[in-house]
């Protein structure tokens, strides 16, 4: 063998002999070294870390060892998913896509009225987001399912955000310029997400917090339907729960219309008795789907007949015809209003934004295709700032119309050019989420009591506390586990997970399960010696052999930095005083390099890391190690 290659080979695998226990043993156990990665230059690293960030999914792969023409081609395509999947368009597709199409629009002109109301506009406003919206999602979009339109949630908080602003009786004209205005900088938003790859900023709103929210939101939206469902005229504006129950029960010896009340607990019943088929009997789906229109039909030629408007029953009365009027004009580019609307087109964007990315990823998964996130942002956006331009508020896709037209049959987005508007109403995941994690069920709880109780904004801060106080939680008090040998294995794993595990006297293994920064660095630090502590008094008052060798699992810790570096150097300094070896068994390539830079490998020693926590142990105690 050549000695240049003899002498690569050695440093590469670089293993130490341990004597065998065993009398007269001829073989020798080889122990591998923890090796230390190739040194990286600080602009590829850094490159590779934006890499993984903001473009994990390697978005211009397909641009690779492309003609120019090809290229230009797939940009296009890639603004406008429409044109790939047009290419194998055919009537088979079309047909699933018109009858799931027809299908939802039978809610389009009843839920769009419901949900202009919610925002506190005129009802030919919800249909003209029912319009604009959808045409440039189809186009743009790449979930095949996802139903584009107004929807409850975003409804109502857009209402509540404005009114807060401008009082939508006394001053409509303003306040609808403001509501184009917060549905403009909403587009801009979500757009700027998906240009800029940020898309993963919108996690910070747990899946709990989210539940939480649209529970509580939709008891809010009930609450609010009971001024139309008692046909009460002098209702209060604040939409949290103890205001509205004192507004009832104000109006109860007056303002009660009992017109009113027949008309709508008529229709409801009717209403959850289609419901309730529809779940009955999936192949009658489309029977929920339609209730609505008929019973817009069916009340509207009632109230006609009777006249029952001249009792006191409350009607749409009139509503713009044609199609939607430019409003380029009316967006506030200027003046005290900019600001506000800039602040809650955020916030109502983040919020559609959420919905709609969770419902395509739901629906994406389960027909087996890939959603492109950030291609989803550009298209929800581009078509709000649209909609902003032709008299739309802020439109999003809902999970109640999706799940129609994905029973409907539909194929590709052509179905969203027929259909409209939706009801997104869930609390129903909050006890699989109890199941799951108690503190997401904090987080679930506190946001729905914020919603009812008091008004969005607080239910949405809350959400947000709770899921950044989550975060807090984890990274400054990360898990730390005892690591027990696997019977008959050679592996090593949580003594409470595995109860069969056992542990070998005189070494005690503790995994720690998160990068160690500074935030953590002293708690690591502390948990490990008061593991220690708790084991050599056990050991102690069981007359056992003492502890002599503290083993630390460190596949887990991704990272670390110079505090979590000195507070190595200080447990290695305790550890000294009680006569205990320190052990580091499997450092990542990150944390081994950081370790030699700051000579801690130096200090406690080389000889003392090793590959596998197996290694580790039998280097600590062999002959202990077979008697286990």
């Amino acid at each position: 063998m050549d000695p240049s290659t003899e002498e690569v080979e050695t440093k590469h695998v670089d293993i130490r002999p341990i004597s065998s226990s065993q009398p007269n043993s001829q073989d020798e156990v080889y122990v591998h070294k923890v090796e230390i990665p190739p040194k990286q230059n600080l602009f590829v690293e850094f490159k590779g870390i934006v890499k993984e960030t903001f473009l994990a999914d390697d978005p211009l792969r397909p641009f690779k060892n492309q003609p120019r023409s090809r290229k230009f081609f797939l940009g296009i395509q890639a603004v406008f998913p429409i044109i790939e999947w047009a290419k194998d368009y055919n009537f088979t597709k079309f047909r699933g896509d018109l009858i799931a199409g027809l299908t939802i629009a039978s809610l389009c002109i009843p839920q769009d009225i419901g949900y202009a109301k919610l925002a506190n506009l005129d009802p030919q406003y919800g249909l003209y987001s029912s319009f604009v919206p959808p045409l440039v999602y189809a186009l743009m979009g790449s979930s095949r399912d996802i139903a584009i339109g107004p929807v409850a949630v975003v409804s109502l908080l857009l209402g509540t955000l404005l009114q807060d602003e401008i009082d939508p009786k006394k001053n409509a004209f303003e306040y609808r310029r403001l509501a184009f205005t917060a549905t403009f900088f909403a587009g801009i938003t979500q757009a700027t997400l998906g240009i800029f790859r940020l898309g993963f900023l919108i996690d910070f709103l747990s899946h709990a917090a989210i539940v939480g929210f649209m529970g509580g939101a939709a008891i809010t939206i009930t609450l609010q339907q009971l001024k139309g469902f008692l046909g009460i005229k002098n209702f209060t504006k604040k939409s949290d729960i103890v205001s509205v129950m004192k507004s009832v029960f104000k109006a109860a010896h007056h303002g009660w219309n009992w017109q009113t009340i027949v008309i709508g607990a008529s229709f409801l019943s009717f209403l959850l008795f289609t419901k309730y088929i529809g779940r009955k009997k999936r192949n009658l789906f489309w029977v929920p789907a339609i209730a609505p229109l008929i019973s817009v039909v069916i009340s509207t030629f009632f109230v006609f007949i009777t006249r029952a408007d001249k009792q006191g029953v409350q009607i749409v009365k009139h509503i713009e015809k044609g199609i939607n009027p430019s409003s380029v004009d009316e967006i506030y580019f200027s003046g005290e209003y900019l600001i506000k609307g800039l602040r809650i087109g955020v916030v109502a964007g983040l919020i559609a934004l959420t919905e709609a990315v969770a419902i395509g990823r739901t629906f994406a998964s389960m027909k087996d295709y890939q959603l492109d996130g950030n291609k989803e942002m550009v298209a929800l956006g581009t078509m709000n700032i649209v909609g902003s331009m032709t008299s739309c508020f802020v439109a999003t896709g809902s999970f109640s119309r999706s799940a129609v037209n994905y029973m409907a049959g539909c194929h590709t987005a052509v179905s969203n050019i027929v259909m409209s508007c939706v009801v997104f109403l869930t609390l129903g995941a909050a006890s699989l989420i109890w199941k799951i994690d108690k503190f997401d069920f904090v987080a679930c709880m506190g946001t729905f009591f914020g919603v009812v109780f008091y008004s969005v904004e607080i239910g949405l801060l809350i959400a947000v506390s709770i899921s950044f106080a989550k975060i807090l939680l984890q990274v400054t008090r990360p898990r730390t586990a005892i690591l027990g040998k696997v019977p008959r294995t050679n592996v090593y794993r949580n003594i409470q997970q595995y109860p069969k595990a056992t542990k070998i006297p005189g070494v005690l293994i503790v995994r720690v399960d998160s990068a160690i920064y500074f935030s953590n660095s002293n708690y690591i630090k502390e948990r490990i010696l008061r593991w220690l502590t708790n084991e050599e008094e056990a050991k102690k008052a069981a007359n056992e052999p003492r502890i002599h060798s503290l083993i630390v699992e460190m596949s887990p810790v991704t990272d670390i930095d110079t505090s979590g570096i000195h507070a190595l150097e200080e447990l290695y300094k305790s550890l000294q005083k009680r006569d205990v070896q320190l052990v580091l068994a499997n450092p990542g390539p990150v944390v081994i390099d950081k370790l030699h830079a700051s000579h801690f490998a130096n200090l406690i020693g080389d000889e003392k890391m090793f590959l596998t926590v197996a290694d580790a142990v039998s280097s600590c105690s062999p002959k202990l190690v077979e008697q286990v």
